[in-house]
């Protein structure tokens, strides 16, 4: 700015030591001020111009910027729903001593048991992804069948002692 100023008033110096009358320095200077002013005018239009381009600009960014952003929370939203790191399982369990049929959240593939909410039995549960409860045989039901194979068992080792001894 301060090249501006100076180049300015070196104008004005050789207009003053190039016309010697003064009517007609006046009237060049005069002239020269009207046309400075025009030059001003147009900087002050292109500038308000130029701010206004940039402030529409600046509008039409943020719009997009919140655009973005519910993009990005929609995108997060469905990114949660398919990856989700939750260690919840719901499962439907029937129970096997009342055949009651209820589901459960069971937060972690470590938990073994589950009381039944109609009978209190505890079911024990089994994570290897098989479609038929099992257990390892302790339980009341396991134990009535164990019984009954052991009769049956029985059973046929006393028919085969008796026919033996028909022999």
């Amino acid at each position: 700015m301060s090249d501006l100023k100076g180049k300015y008033k070196k104008i004005l110096e050789d207009l003053e030591n190039n016309i010697k009358n003064p009517e007609d320095l006046i009237f060049a200077k005069e002239k020269f001020m009207e046309l400075t002013m025009i030059f001003m005018d147009i900087v002050d239009r292109l500038t308000a111009l130029t701010d206004a381009r940039i402030k529409e600009v600046e509008e039409r960014q943020e719009e997009i910027n919140n655009r973005i952003n519910n993009v990005q929370s929609a995108i997060d939203e469905i990114e949660g729903d398919i990856y989700e790191d939750d260690d919840s399982y719901e499962f439907e369990i029937i129970c096997p001593y009342c055949n009651y049929e209820f589901t459960t959240d069971i937060e972690d593939e470590k938990k073994e048991e589950i009381k039944c909410p109609n009978c209190n039995n505890i079911i024990e549960l089994d994570w290897n992804n098989e479609e038929e409860y099992s257990c390892s045989g302790d339980c009341s039901h396991c134990h009535e069948e164990q019984v009954a194979e052991n009769e049956e068992e029985y059973k046929v080792k006393q028919e085969e002692n008796n026919e033996d001894e028909d022999m």
